[in-house]
């Protein structure tokens, strides 16, 4: 007995890759599609910058470098920003009146 012969198929085209965002939302003005990226390969440079608000970012760029690559590290730089601006900060006293400063070498007996 011999075996069943397939139907053939013809064979599909290479499938086609979505081309990804080069336009995001602004993290300052909250612009839909105002954060353009440029990205120059042979200089090693990304270029981030906002339409609207004038934000701009710039990172080092190589070969495997994408437009989401650079948006994300704006963000992660944007976040370490904010949290180094909040721990330099000191905490301001509740009361407004003057601490008491420590007596040193009272006696008090």
């Amino acid at each position: 007995m011999g075996k069943r012969k397939k139907s053939s198929r013809k064979p599909t085209g290479p499938r086609r890759k979505d081309p990804l965002e080069t336009n995001f939302t602004c993290l300052f003005c909250h612009h839909d599609k105002s954060v353009s990226v440029r990205i120059d390969r042979k200089e090693g440079v990304a270029q981030l910058f906002c339409k609207i608000c004038d934000q701009r970012y710039q990172s080092k760029a190589n070969h495997l470098t994408e437009p989401i690559d650079i948006y994300s590290e704006w963000i992660d730089a944007a976040d370490a920003a904010e949290r180094d601006a909040t721990t330099t900060r000191r905490p301001v006293a509740s009361s407004s009146r003057p601490a008491r400063a420590p007596s040193v070498g009272s006696d008090d007996d």
